[in-house]
């Protein structure tokens, strides 16, 4: 019996050191590998930390601190603010308005070709922005396949206009909705859809009474990402809906404009654009950190 109780011991001892400490389950730590870093690893890692780093670091010491409450009160600053967070608030809306339901597709429905599919809604997120906005030019442009009977049926003219803002970054955004929420719905139980609809439920009200609240973190962590990038685009923005100052001149197009006349200015609207960014990643924060240790 001794024997064998020495033999355990010495297995766990052995999964241990092959593993970095002791396992969960007995008090111990699980799986980690600790310790000072090779050499080979610490030093390309560092040159990458310094490589991500080095450009906000500079952001920051070349900030007009001095004068940045007098560049932030700019009209024009305030204009293209205020566009951004319309623009992109409303692109977000448009996003859960169609891409919650295509999560929900994806998710949960079997039919020919979706991986296809999957595959064409993702393509925005490695797709240039600049080919998204020749893409939504030919396709929604005055002359594009279906813009032409926007114009000629209803009157709608979205090229140019703060609409077509709202539908450029909406095109760029919406992917990041998508793969969060079928994410969160691949991870939800389905048994509890089942469940309503066995006692009656139809499958739209089993969706809306109790998937929708078991999957509103998903939603609310993909709404927050789509915002986030929304109001950053540029490429398709500038190409479907130009740069015009009021109506489409969102931030990262004031900011390119500034660039060229004044970079003080440039630099508090980078600011504000690098506060937004930090925002969102600290409300994510807490999302990361539990997918993490899951």
């Amino acid at each position: 019996m001794s024997d064998s109780v020495t033999s355990l011991d010495q297995s766990d001892a052995a999964a241990d050191t092959l593993t970095g400490g002791p396992r969960r389950g007995r008090g111990r730590t699980r799986g980690r590998v600790r310790g000072a870093a090779p050499l080979p690893l610490l030093l390309p890692a560092l040159v990458g930390l310094a490589f991500l780093l080095l450009p906000l670091l500079a952001l920051l010491v070349r900030a007009p601190w001095r004068s940045l409450p007098q560049q932030l009160t700019k009209p024009e600053v305030w204009q293209a603010l205020r566009l951004s967070l319309f623009s992109a608030t409303a692109a977000t809306a448009v996003c859960l308005l169609l891409g919650v339901p295509l999560a929900w597709l994806l998710a949960r429905t079997e039919f020919p070709g979706r991986g296809l599919v999957r595959a064409l809604v993702t393509l925005p997120l490695v797709l240039p922005p600049v080919v998204g906005g020749v893409a939504l030019l030919l396709a929604l442009g005055r002359n594009g396949v279906a813009g032409k009977l926007l114009d000629s049926w209803f009157g709608i003219t979205l090229p140019f206009t703060t609409a077509g803002v709202v539908v450029a970054e909406a095109f760029v955004a919406m992917p990041f909705l998508v793969i969060s929420v079928e994410g969160t719905l691949r991870a939800a139980d389905p048994r509890y859809e089942e469940a309503a609809m066995t006692l009656g439920a139809s499958r739209f009200t089993a969706f809306r009474r109790v998937t929708l609240p078991l999957i509103a973190p998903g939603i609310a962590a993909g709404s927050v990402l789509a915002w986030a990038r929304a109001l950053g685009e540029f490429g398709a923005t500038i190409t479907f809906a130009g740069n015009f100052p009021g109506r489409t001149q969102t931030m990262p197009l004031a900011v390119y404009l500034a660039l060229q006349s004044d970079p003080d200015a440039a630099i508090a609207l980078s600011l504000v654009l690098l506060a937004v960014s930090i925002a969102v990643l600290a409300g994510l924060r807490d999302r990361w950190m539990t997918a993490g240790t899951s």
